[in-house]
């Protein structure tokens, strides 16, 4: 990759390496989504649980399940198509997580690359836990809302909106989740220490039921508190993880200012370590 005397990437070398990254990961994504195409119908079993139990309908010979319809020549096409996306995103997490950190690790010490792997090895497994609890809050989210339905009328849902809010609600979840993950990984790259990070911990908490409300696509109590108060937890245990790696590397201000001054080498992207 072209470097200047100094050493730095110029701005059209980011962008170069910004869209190579993008690209790749694109890529994954959509070979991991031709496994939601292939499986498209027990997918969308799962996913309709909460409202009609698609596979049961199906056995039973039902035209019909529950509220559910779709509507449009193209309906069918686009859920499928949907469907195999977000499939696609899910699976291929350790792959676009990589390549977003192969971006960031140009301008990095060559000790800070070599926490690649632990920052895939755990940013993977949260991702896939906020999702999981994405999906075991769905039922609840979709009673709750559900029943704010008047007696005298009958509500039906457009499977294509539903569907809509069931991929917003699970990337809701996981890529918050991603909260500890990211304070740790500054904290191991010596961006922040852990007691500024737990510092403004009251701003911090608000931001976090402040954002969870605004984000969540059903706004209700229950949701909002099925995310708000793990991250809340989340962040708290990546706070004291982080002054615990702190007084463990024994740092002070004399070190940090000699790390600041450690000479950095030229960047290169990360696939050429």
């Amino acid at each position: 990759m072209a470097r200047n005397r100094e050493g730095r990437m110029p701005v059209l070398a980011h962008l170069s390496e910004f869209r190579k990254r993008i690209v790749r990961a694109l890529l994954f994504v959509v070979v991991f989504a031709l496994v939601g195409w292939n499986f498209y119908n027990p997918i969308v079993d799962r996913l309709t649980l909460p409202i009609c139990d698609l596979a049961a309908a199906r056995a039973s010979g039902s035209s019909q399940c529950g509220n559910l319809f779709v509507g449009g020549v193209l309906g069918p096409l686009n859920l499928k198509i949907k469907v195999a996306l977000i499939t696609g995103i899910v699976l291929a997490t350790p792959f676009w997580l990589y390549q977003l950190w192969a971006f960031i690790a140009p301008g990095l010490h060559k000790r800070e690359k070599k926490y690649t792997v632990g920052f895939i090895g755990v940013a993977t497994p949260f991702f896939v836990m906020g999702v999981s609890l994405g999906y075991f809050i769905l039922p609840l989210a979709v009673k709750v809302l559900l029943g704010f339905t008047p007696s005298t009328l009958e509500n039906l849902v457009r499977f294509d909106e539903y569907l809509d809010f069931v991929i917003r609600l699970i990337l809701v979840f996981g890529i918050a989740f991603e909260l500890p993950v990211v304070l740790v990984s500054l904290n191991l790259l010596g961006v922040v220490r852990g007691r500024a990070m737990i510092k403004p911990w009251r701003i911090a908490v608000f931001s976090i039921f402040f954002f969870t409300a605004a984000l969540t696509p059903t706004g209700d109590p229950v949701t909002m508190g099925a995310l708000a108060l793990p991250l809340t937890i989340l962040y708290f245990g990546a706070c004291w993880l982080s002054i615990f790696l702190d007084k463990r590397r024994g740092r002070d201000s004399s070190q940090i200012a000699d790390n600041e001054a450690e000479e950095v080498e030229p960047a290169k992207p990360i696939d050429e370590i």
